[in-house]
């Protein structure tokens, strides 16, 4: 599978499901709603860096949804990563959802299947927080947390810091993955709003392996850190 290939696999699962929903606003107080979201669509400069994407979609009413969210990353054969979520999600407080649903990592093989339960809101001071934990056959257990911040610097020039974290419960040496902090990865990406539904962006990106994954990586001959300039756009619509 090449690079557009796996890309499009992921945003084709979230766009298909709602490329035939309409808004009815009506005279309907809570009318049916859809948005898609493709938060970072983007390929490192250097030649030799992966293209990845992350998106999300919603249908649903003011209290009750059905989310997906998918996200992957395009090195080479051997190096790709896709996982899909569906998720029903419910508001539980001003700018709060309660998550409910499963997850399919799909790439690398061989593929996991978890249940997901998951909050995702608005934090004080306008962190955009996504926080999950995943519950895997065999005892497996995990958990991601991430944030956002977005700092207007014109009305239109938009800076976007982020940091995400994910925790596994035990080993997984099929994938490479050890128990405790696992990785954690920062971004910062400067995007233009050339209009509020589409805007080119310019960003770095560090990664970091920790722990076991860290010997992990480091018996097949792979860096653990790892830093690089991207290029690419964010959207929604």
């Amino acid at each position: 599978m090449n690079n557009a290939n796996l890309i499009m696999l992921g945003l084709l699962s979230i766009s298909s499901a709602f490329s035939s929903a309409l808004v009815y606003a009506g005279g309907n107080d809570d009318p049916l709603l859809t948005k898609v979201i493709i938060d970072q669509f983007e390929k490192g400069v250097d030649p030799s860096d992966p293209s990845q994407f992350s998106a999300q979609a919603w249908l649903g009413h003011d209290l009750n949804k059905l989310w997906l969210k998918t996200e992957g990353e395009y090195a080479n054969s051997e190096e790709q990563d896709l996982e899909i979520q569906a998720l029903y999600s419910r508001a539980i407080a001003p700018y709060w959802d309660l998550q409910l649903g499963v997850k399919t990592d799909i790439k690398p093989s061989p593929s996991r299947n978890w249940a997901v339960i998951g909050v995702q809101g608005l934090a004080p001071y306008f962190f955009e927080v996504d926080t999950a934990l995943f519950i895997g056959d065999q005892g497996r257990t995990a958990l991601r947390l991430s944030a956002e911040y977005e700092l207007l610097i014109t009305q239109k020039l938009v800076l976007s810091p982020e940091i995400e974290m994910n925790l596994f419960g035990k080993d997984d040496a099929e994938l490479g993955i050890g128990s405790g902090v696992s990785d954690i990865s920062a971004g910062l990406r400067l995007r233009y709003e050339i209009i509020r539904e589409f805007a080119p962006y310019i960003g770095v990106d560090w990664r970091q392996k920790l722990g076991k994954t860290a010997d992990y990586a480091r018996e097949e001959g792979e860096d653990t850190q790892e830093t690089q300039f991207v290029i690419g756009f964010r959207a929604w619509f």
